[in-house]
């Protein structure tokens, strides 16, 4: 049975609404359009997809982008935040444009623009074309070089139309995940060796940036993942182990792109390249930042009896921190932590440690993995977590819109089908959308925001 919430206090005029979505868990028609695979359609097709979900088919939204285009009208969205397919719209990762690809995102494009919808494309959502993940992938210096490319390619199609640019999604997961820890594509093991990987996606980011504004495009920005890390105990381990899980996860990425420098000396000298100069290119300035969060981390020391982990992965032992549960009394059927006023601890943080380094923010991906369509858990999750980002506005943080993950269920990366993210349902046997109650929610709360009351 759903409870009534009182009305969210009022966000600043001309405050975005929208909702995410990416190529590879949604897009499907992995043969269509002259494609290519993309590394993680390889490492699918390894069996490494837990409940075995085709990734391939996705949600259809390939076939189906009208459809969804509606249910965001439906929703009162001012904004869409999908990605481009990299290996749909260039299959080797260099060399020539596919059209058929980019034709495919030219009439999303005219879609959402028809609908009064901001289209707000991420150029990088982990789907690397195969050829350069063969070559090496983020550990080679020369994909940066190539995503560059790729990115005016898509901005000299685009740009005209579209008023908001991602250039990465979460390179911090893309290290972690694919390259130190080996669950998810490209899947290797390497530990701290991972460090070029993500020296090298910062590097694409800003040649990116400048091939977006040579192109044309402006108003650019990209979507790193941040959650406040709090020590675990008190002893100098503790508080070594969690400085530095900070650090990798939260500070690797964000000083070198808003100050032009790392936040370790330790780790600038670890990294490939003339690392001062592409720190100059790293740290083209921004017209906006976007913060992807979902819930707190609490780090130690490395220890047995540590519960927790990173992203559902478990760490090696020699790694020299630990992470421990969050406690909090609600969790997602993900098993993660619930606790809104990490939010606005995190944007108050981000503002305190960069200052007016920092560009407006937008809320790039917020959201919580709950089945069923009478989803009041994902209507108190998002309530709660809206009402926090109002305290980081009145704390004085500039945020400029927020986006909830997701419009629709998806192909969870290694997790399949089995999380439920979606404001609406997908029935993953015939495709059809059911809009859940916590789309009627959004609906209702962007309505009231948009009327005043």
């Amino acid at each position: 049975m759903s409870t009534t919430l009182p009305p969210l206090p009022a966000f600043p005029p001309g405050f975005l609404w929208g909702a995410s979505a990416s190529a590879f868990q949604t897009e499907g028609a992995a043969d269509t359009d002259g494609k290519g695979p993309s590394g993680w359609d390889a490492f699918a097709a390894q069996g490494r997809i837990k409940d075995g979900a085709d990734a391939s088919r996705g949600t259809g939204f390939h076939a189906r982008y009208r459809e969804d285009a509606a249910l965001l009208a439906g929703l009162g969205a001012d904004a869409f935040r999908f990605s481009v397919s990299w290996p749909r719209v260039v299959p080797g990762g260099s060399g020539p444009a596919n059209t058929a690809g980019l034709d495919f995102y030219d009439r999303l494009v005219d879609e959402l623009c028809t609908h009064g919808i901001t289209p707000a494309p991420t150029l990088y959502h982990w789907d690397t074309p195969l050829p350069l993940d063969e070559a090496g992938g983020w550990l080679n210096r020369d994909t940066a070089a190539r995503f560059a490319e790729y990115a005016s390619v898509v901005a000299e199609r685009l740009a005209d139309r579209v008023p908001m640019w991602i250039t990465i999604n979460e390179p911090a997961e893309v290290t972690l995940l694919g390259y130190a820890l080996g669950e998810h594509a490209p899947g290797k093991r390497l530990l701290f060796d991972a460090l070029p990987a993500a020296h090298h996606q910062l590097l694409a980011h800003g040649l990116a940036v400048q091939a977006l504004r040579a192109a044309g495009a402006a108003n650019i920005g990209l979507a790193v993942s941040h959650s406040p890390v709090w020590t675990a105990g008190t002893s100098e381990e503790d508080r070594f182990g969690a400085e530095l899980y900070d650090t990798i996860t939260n500070w690797m990425f964000a000083d070198p792109i808003l100050t032009g420098r790392y936040p370790d000396e330790n780790f600038a000298a670890l990294m490939p390249g003339p690392v001062a100069e592409d720190l100059a290119v790293i740290s083209e300035p921004l017209d906006w930042y976007g913060v992807n969060y979902y819930q707190p981390m609490v780090v130690g020391a490395p220890s047995k009896d540590a519960l927790g982990d990173f992203a559902g992965v478990g760490l090696p032992a020699e790694l020299p921190f630990g992470i421990r549960e969050t406690e909090s009394e609600q969790r997602t059927d993900f098993g993660w932590a619930v606790v809104p006023d990490g939010l606005r601890e995190l944007l108050v943080l981000l503002k305190d440690r960069f200052g007016d380094k920092l560009p407006p923010v937008y809320i790039t991906e917020n959201g919580c993995s709950y089945d069923g369509l009478d989803d009041q858990r994902r209507i108190d999750f998002l309530d709660g977590h809206l009402r926090s980002l109002h305290e980081a506005i009145d704390a004085g943080v500039d945020v400029r819109g927020y986006f909830t993950w997701s419009l629709t269920d998806n192909i969870e990366w290694v997790e399949g089908a089995a999380q439920r993210f979606g404001l609406v349902h997908v029935d993953y046997e015939t495709l059809k959308r059911t809009p859940k109650a916590s789309y009627a929610w959004y609906r209702d709360a962007i309505a009231a925001q948009k009327s005043g009351h």
